[in-house]
């Protein structure tokens, strides 16, 4: 059988001198659409090490200062530069320290929000930092903004600690808001007050009805599911006697002027 024969696909012209593809005086007409000088990449700007959100959250009394502390001395003694930033608003123990329950201290930054922090610690101390811890933080109502620039844009770690529910059991602040951004979440249990069994919730023993009211123990208690449900069928009675005795108190005099 004959082999079949196919044209050529390129015809090389005769004078062509294949290296003449590679003469510099051919290559300096070629420009190149990337700058490839030292001193446009130097003027292109670094970017941040990635930065970190870690919650710590639980009711009260379930350690969530005291894990945080943990962790941010862990943090300086592994030689990271660290700070501690609590709510101005709660002046229980102390105004510049965050103090634990059972009396553990450490200095921090007492501010009203956490945007302002940059300014007030300094901008080049700041960009020094590598770990920001946030005690109380559901009191921070830029909770999330805050989480969003110093881990996002200025790759800090940020080891947040704050309650995730009132009394009532609904959401305080921003805390929850924050889990979306969050590389990890503890959720702390503390030990019931009545039964020893594991708390999850904080029960209220006042009367008082408004959801920011800064106290200890002689306010709240932690409990269980079921004492948490008892405890608050019992204030509901309470507040059911207590104002039953109001409004006979107000009526009584009434009722002695027309008589």
């Amino acid at each position: 059988m004959r082999a079949l024969s196919f044209p050529p696909l390129f015809f090389p012209p005769k004078n062509l001198n294949p290296f003449s593809l590679c003469n510099p005086k051919s290559m300096a007409s070629f420009k190149s659409s990337i700058p490839l000088t030292s001193d446009s990449a130097a003027s292109v700007p670094s970017p941040h090490t990635s930065g970190e959100v870690h919650v710590i959250m639980g009711p009260m009394f379930a350690g969530k200062t005291t894990a945080l502390l943990r962790r941010i001395k862990s943090e300086g003694n592994n030689g990271r530069n660290v700070a501690m930033i609590k709510s101005s608003k709660d002046t229980r123990y102390a105004i510049d320290s965050v103090v634990t329950h059972d009396g553990a201290k450490f200095p921090c930054w007492a501010l009203p929000d956490l945007l302002s922090f940059r300014q007030n610690f300094g901008g080049e101390a700041y960009e020094k930092l590598d770990v920001i811890g946030i005690d109380e933080a559901q009191f921070f109502e830029d909770l999330y903004d805050f989480c969003c620039m110093a881990a996002d844009h200025d790759g800090k770690t940020i080891i947040v600690a704050g309650l995730d529910g009132d009394y009532l059991r609904r959401s305080f602040g921003s805390v929850l808001e924050i889990i979306p951004l969050a590389d990890t979440v503890t959720k702390l249990t503390a030990r019931c007050e009545l039964c020893g069994k594991r708390a999850f919730f904080t029960l209220r023993k006042t009367e008082e009805t408004r959801t920011e009211l800064i106290a200890g123990a002689d306010v709240y208690m932690p409990v269980c599911r079921q004492h948490y449900v008892n405890g608050q069928v019992l204030m509901k009675a309470a507040r059911t006697v207590v104002e039953s005795h109001k409004f006979k108190s107000d009526t009584f005099p009434e009722v002695a002027a027309v008589v």
